[in-house]
Parts: C-alpha cells; structure tokens; sequence
C-alpha cells in the first residue's frame, strides 16, 4: 500500500469517486479527476490534518509490451518489456547490451577495439565515394538476430523489391518494360539520412516500450566521429566530404553496412511508398524502388507532366525525411534506351550490347588462352564468377545467354 498502512477515509473517498467517474475513467478525464480531488471535502480534511498522509511506498507499473494496430497486429515478434528481456534473448549481459547499444555514447570517439564498426571508404559508379559502416562479429550477430526474428516478420510496402527474399533487380524493373515513359530518380545519402528517432518511433510502433526501444535503437545506428571521417577520408585518397553528409554520419543514423539497416530503411521509407504509389496510380502508372534508386513509368498521362511529377516526387519525398538527388534524375522515353539498375526494358529485360559484347570475348578468349589469363581483377574463384555472370543473362535474355552457356561449356569440359 502506498501510505503504509489503513486510512479510514480512503475507502468512503474511493466510492465519491466511483460514483462521480464510474468504471471507465480514462485519459481525457484526468483534469476533471484533479478538481474533483481538490474539491473533495474528504480528501482535503485528512491531507490537512496534524498528522498528515505520507507515502511510504512508490507502485511502479512493469513495463509491458504495447498492443499492435492493423496489420502489425499479425507480426509474431519476440515479446521484449525490458532492457533484462532483451539482454537475455540475445543471450548477453545487460551491461553488454548497454555497451553494444553505446548508451553512453563513447561509440562515438572510441578507436581500434572499442569501436563496434570498421570503415572503409568506396569509390561510387559515377563518381565520389561512400563511407561502408561494417559492424564487428559480435554486434553483427546480435544484429542478424533482430533482423531474422523482429524485423523480417514486419511486410513493407509491395513497391520496395531491394533486400526482400523472392525479390530482385528483375522484379525491380518487372512493371516498368514496354511502358511509353520512364522516370528514374535517386535518393540522396539514402541510409544516412535515417535518423535514430526515427529508428526508435518504428520499434515503438512495433509495440516495444521506451526503454526497450531505445536500446534496439542503439543496437542498430551508429555516429562517426570526425576524427574516424577524416583519417579514413585521408587514407583511402577520398574527397573531403560534403557538409551535409557529414552532419549525416555524425548524429546517429543507419549504417550502411549493417545487416539491419536494408529492413529498417523499407519500414521507414513505407509512407513514402505508399505516397509514391498512390501518385503513380492516379496517372495509370506503375511505382517501384529498390533501395534509393526510385522508378516511375506510364503513358501518355505521365509523359505530359514528366516535369509536374518529378517536382512531386521530390516534395513528397522531403516531407517524409528524404531528398531526391535531382542530377541523377532520368526521363527516358520509348525511343530511348531504358535502363533501370543496369537493365535494358524498352520490350524485354536486356543486357547492353556493349556488356554483353565484353563478357562473350572475355569467355572465348578464356577457352583460347585459359581462364587465369583473363582474371585480371584477382577473384578467388573466377569461374564461378564467370557461372554467376553466364546466370544473369540467361535471366535477362534465354537467347543470349544460351550462345555464353556454349562457350562456359567449353570450358568446363
């Protein structure tokens, strides 16, 4: 009991309230709940009184795991009220799990085996470079594990086909072949710009309580130093950074590099996707997006307002906490070549001549000359390198790649 022991008042008071609120006293009745309190004779006589009340004893409710609306109500998610309960299931101490998740922000200026991630810096295909964030074994594993058994039972949105099992670049561009016009655009520092608030909301929405929240939270984003930026950024030969994606990588954010980072990104940018498709919908066209690259395609509705929509897309998209990169912004229309993630879709998926072309001479030189000759990159097994390629052909186009399938079999015999 809260005051330690039997106060003959609080019973008679207990029944004035019952009387006045009945069984459903909720939230939007608290003020009405305080001025009755006041107002109670009852209640101010026995707080007045020589021998005040005192409160002996704080009732702390447990923390509990929060009712999840919609379709998340379906989601079988591990069951998590505590910092302890999610310590244990991921099988570390509490204090272990504080250090993983950087309660204390150190993460943050530690260096060599303190710091949780390793970075390395990584030329871009048309210039530039990105910083890749990769976590160390054991934050990595604890990070599969919330991957596995937390975020992959949440469904994203059907517009999002990167990191998605029975998904692909194929499935990607699926919708988009043999369309009158195509617009490709590209968000801007796409993971970086994911904060850790909104990281935390999504656990929240998850039915997670606040403090559980904030240590997945912790779990999966991290924050650069500079100091970490500027070495790396040094060694690597990279251009000095701009300001903007550097505010990105110091404040906590998803890492791009973490295996929990492609499954947060599809649950954050879901409104983003449902705006997006609702657009595309209202013009009779088709919306995808695999990872930051965003396509939209149509007829002749989308064709007369290519420059309407790609201003659309680009409000739409600030609004919900991104930024379209508008130099990389593509409108191809049927007399074009179209091309999404590398693929040719003007009436089939296809590869570009020119690849195609390379990777057809690099196989009849590989059976003229043998195949360590043409391995000038180093791969370790460059046959199944060379296999992999001979596939993805054979995906995009049967015909083409039956002629290299000859060719690697010659090979291999």
């Amino acid at each position: 009991m809260a005051l330690g022991r039997t106060h003959n008042w609080i019973r008679p008071f207990v029944q004035r309230l019952f009387r006045q609120f009945g069984s459903r006293l909720g939230h939007p009745q608290r003020q009405a709940l305080v001025e009755f309190i006041r107002s109670d004779a009852g209640y101010v006589v026995a707080w007045d009184a020589s021998i005040q009340p005192r409160i002996r004893r704080y009732s702390l409710a447990s923390p509990a795991m929060a009712p999840r609306a919609g379709a998340l109500a379906a989601c079988a998610l591990p069951a998590l009220p505590t910092p302890g309960d999610l310590a244990e299931w991921l099988g570390v101490s509490v204090g272990r799990l504080d250090w993983y998740a950087d309660r204390r922000g150190m993460n943050r200026v530690a260096e060599g085996n303190l710091c949780h991630y390793r970075y390395k810096w990584i030329p871009k295909r048309h210039g530039g470079h990105r910083l890749v964030e990769s976590p160390k074994p054991g934050l990595c594993e604890i990070q599969r594990k919330i991957l596995h058994e937390i975020l992959d039972p949440v469904s994203v949105h059907g517009a999002a086909h990167g990191f998605r099992r029975d998904h692909s670049c194929l499935t990607y561009v699926g919708p988009h072949i043999g369309r009158q016009v195509v617009m490709r655009m590209d968000l801007r520092d796409f993971f970086g710009s994911i904060p850790a608030q909104r990281v935390n909301a999504l656990f929240r929405k998850l039915g997670y309580p606040e403090a559980t929240a904030a240590a997945l939270t912790g779990l999966c984003t991290n924050r650069v130093s500079n100091a970490a930026i500027n070495a790396h950024s040094h060694s690597s030969g990279a251009p000095r950074i701009a300001w903007l994606e550097r505010r990105n990588l110091v404040a906590p954010h998803l890492p791009q590099g973490a295996p929990t980072s492609p499954a947060l990104a599809n649950l954050c940018a879901l409104h983003l996707d449902f705006r997006l498709a609702g657009l595309a919908g209202s013009l009779d066209g088709n919306y995808t997006r695999y990872a930051d690259d965003i396509a939209l395609s149509g007829g002749e509705s989308l064709r007369r307002s290519t420059g309407r929509i790609g201003n659309l897309v680009a409000a739409i998209a600030l609004e919900e906490g991104f930024e379209v990169n508008h130099r990389k912004t593509r409108i191809m229309q049927s007399s074009d070549r179209q091309i999404l993630t590398g693929i040719v879709i003007n009436d089939r998926t296809n590869l570009r001549r020119a690849e195609y072309d390379r990777l057809k001479a690099t196989l009849y030189n590989c059976v003229r000359f043998g195949i360590d000759s043409q391995n000038r990159d180093g791969h370790r097994d460059y046959r199944a390198h060379l296999r992999g390629r001979v596939n993805y052909v054979r995906q995009l186009n049967p015909s083409r790649g039956e002629k290299l399938e000859r060719l690697l079999q010659q090979l291999e015999a």
